[in-house]
């Protein structure tokens, strides 16, 4: 009698059985609010219909699995997920690949589980919150027949290095096979791919710890599974799909070698490895494999490849045309290029011209910086090079430093000799910085602080997974000024919340900004504003924190950018409630009634000029073939 072997065995309306001689899993990307603005926004407008099509066409193009996230701030999940599977359930074309239910909030993925036929997989759960409420958890996913992926992350954070990635997975799959009763086969892991080459040292590895943590986890446990979001380690080079897409096939290429089995992909999008361009391909191998990378020179080579895909391949030439411009264009233009050659010249120009030291930062440099945010917002440039132009503000503001030290010496002492009072504060303004908890992304953060540094604010950083009690009474103790609360995941949103909540609770007065990949205006309008009355502002980037921060700190501009504030978001909270709102239709008899009046009675018809059929005889072909559009003919053909 044959035995059932331990394959992991999935299905839609059709079996999925990934075999050792299956080859890597396509999991549809598309259908996830976080990473398709297109999807997104069909759903947040209630499109379901429509958004369907975008599942579709994932599965036309090869996905064998499709992701299916609602995690968006602005979404009620539940209702969303339950809404959309329930459609996907009644279109075959889709419904026959397996499905993967995936968001951050355990109450989503236990509506999905009610909604889906055939097995599924569940994205995904973690130890973060304890091993108590991860056994809670992953019970319930096998009560429903569900294969699970759990994420490398316990309670001290997400793993980031090849050691702690392979420990908490081996402490999972203890738990999972020992306790909980799970086959080996039906568990998945996710050993966290993170962004590369962006810019920061500590980052360089990030791409060889995951490919030698999967080899490893699959030599401990042979029978489980791996996986990740492989869009995530190209993210610093967003809005450049071209190096995106070569980055992601060099990327499979060695880690599904080492055991990868299935990855979170648009499989629309995908290049084959021997088809990417030689050079191309050799800048992603240093990148990925950390080769060739010391002082960043991979990445910075990276960088400098992608800006001539951004010119259409046109060879780019040095032009040192820029240094006949006026020094606030030098200084702006050596900011958006991260160009450092000259920055120590041009700012001490700068302060030669300005009456004030402060006058340069607070006028070229952050213009320069405004610029960047712009262009960085809209996807034109990329984080590395924004790492960069905060170096170069950075040296540019450390040319500067002295001499505003000295100008604050010497007005302290020309108080004391004239017997005043000196109404400048004894130290520079404190500014508390936290990642909060649940989330382990600080790039942002980091270059908010670096720039709030420049600009003379003194920084407290709290790091990553910051639980909110340490975020005020941290505040407290060093009687800060300002609390910067950062975020780039979906559950940092209601953690974000939270905060704002406790703050009042605690009648807190202190100005709270809000910031991160995944905040946005509408979010801190109708989720956090509504929970703390002394100032919660949403700041768009690093580069308008110090205006921002100017603003809180200003006795005479404090109440009227407040105000500001105040207004718009009152407006917000209005559009967004009207958008909720649901549209009253008229009947069809009403709708009938609204129709166009025509009166027929005095209509004359126009007479044709002919009827019937015109024939066209002894007319020069030549003459008219040059009125022929041949290009359906070619299609037709497939000439």
């Amino acid at each position: 009698m044959s035995t059932i072997k331990p394959y992991l065995r999935l299905s839609g309306l059709e079996p999925l059985i990934v075999r050792p001689e299956t080859n890597f899993v396509n999991v549809g990307e598309r259908t996830n609010v976080t990473g398709s603005k297109k999807f997104a926004r069909l759903i947040r407008d209630g499109q379901y219909e429509e958004a369907l099509s975008v599942a579709r066409q994932q599965v036309e193009n090869g996905a064998q699995i499709i992701d299916i996230n609602m995690d968006d701030a602005m979404l009620e999940g539940v209702e969303a997920m339950t809404t959309f599977l329930n459609m996907v359930q009644a279109e075959p074309d889709i419904a026959k690949i397996p499905i993967m239910i995936d968001s951050s909030k355990f109450e989503i993925i236990e509506a999905g589980l009610k909604c889906v036929q055939g097995k599924c997989i569940v994205n995904s759960i973690s130890m973060k919150e304890g091993e108590a409420k991860f056994i809670e958890q992953a019970f319930i996913c096998k009560s429903y027949g569900a294969a699970i992926i759990v994420m490398a992350f316990d309670e001290v954070g997400q793993a980031d290095t090849k050691k702690r990635k392979v420990e908490i997975c081996h402490r999972a799959y203890k738990i999972l096979t020992e306790q909980v009763g799970y086959a080996p086969q039906e568990i998945i892991f996710d050993p966290n791919i993170f962004a590369i080459a962006t810019g920061i040292e500590e980052h360089s590895n990030y791409a060889v710890d995951f490919i030698e943590a999967t080899k490893e986890i699959k030599e401990l446990m042979p029978l489980t599974k791996v996986s990740g979001g492989v869009s995530n380690v190209s993210f610093s080079f967003r809005g450049n799909d071209h190096v995106r897409e070569a980055i992601h096939s060099v990327f499979l290429y060695y880690a599904v070698k080492a055991g990868m089995d299935m990855g979170i992909v648009n499989a629309g999008q995908l290049v084959v490895y021997d088809e990417i361009e030689p050079q191309l391909k050799q800048l992603c191998e240093d990148v990925i494999l950390n080769r060739n990378n010391d002082n960043n020179e991979a990445t910075e080579a990276l960088i400098s490849f992608a800006e001539t895909v951004k010119a259409k391949g046109k060879e780019t030439v040095r032009d040192e045309k820029w240094r006949e411009e006026p020094v606030e264009k030098r200084m702006a233009h050596a900011l958006v290029n991260g160009i450092t050659d000259y920055i120590d010249a041009d700012t001490e120009e700068a302060r030669l011209k300005y009456p004030k030291p402060l006058d340069v930062i607070e006028g070229p440099l952050m213009d320069g910086m405004n610029i960047v945010g712009d262009l960085f917002g809209a996807g034109k440039m990329f984080l590395p090079q924004v790492v960069k132009s905060a170096r170069v503000m950075k040296k540019a503001v450390a040319v500067l430093t002295p001499f505003i030290e000295q100008e604050k010496l010497d007005r302290q002492n020309a108080h004391l000799a004239a017997g005043t009072v000196n109404e400048e504060t004894s130290g520079a303004a404190k500014i508390l910085l936290a990642t909060v908890k649940g989330d382990v992304h600080d790039i942002g953060k980091n270059i908010v602080g670096v720039v709030l540094g420049c600009n003379g604010y003194d920084i407290i950083d709290l790091g990553v997974m910051v639980a909110t009690d340490k975020i005020l009474e941290t505040a407290i103790k060093e009687k800060v000024d300002i609390i910067g609360l950062s975020g780039l995941i979906t559950p940092s949103l209601d953690e974000m919340v939270h905060v704002a909540h406790e703050m009042k609770r605690r009648g807190m007065n202190l100005p709270l900004m809000i910031g991160g990949a995944t905040t946005s205006r509408m979010h801190t309008a109708v989720k956090i504003a509504q929970q703390y009355d002394e100032g919660v502002i949403h700041v768009l980037d690093a580069s308008r924190s110090v205006t921002v921060a100017g603003s809180l700190l200003s006795k005479e501009q404090k109440p009227d950018f407040l105000s500001g504030i105040k207004k718009e978001y009152e407006k917000l909270r209005e559009d967004f409630g009207n958008k909720k709102s649901i549209k009253q239709y008229l009947s069809f008899a009403d709708a009938q009634k609204n129709g166009a009046k025509i009166n027929w009675d005095n209509y004359t018809p126009v007479t044709p000029a002919f009827t019937g059929t015109k024939i066209f005889k002894e007319y020069d072909l030549k003459e008219i073939t040059e009125y022929i559009d041949w290009q359906p003919f070619f299609i037709a053909w497939e000439m």
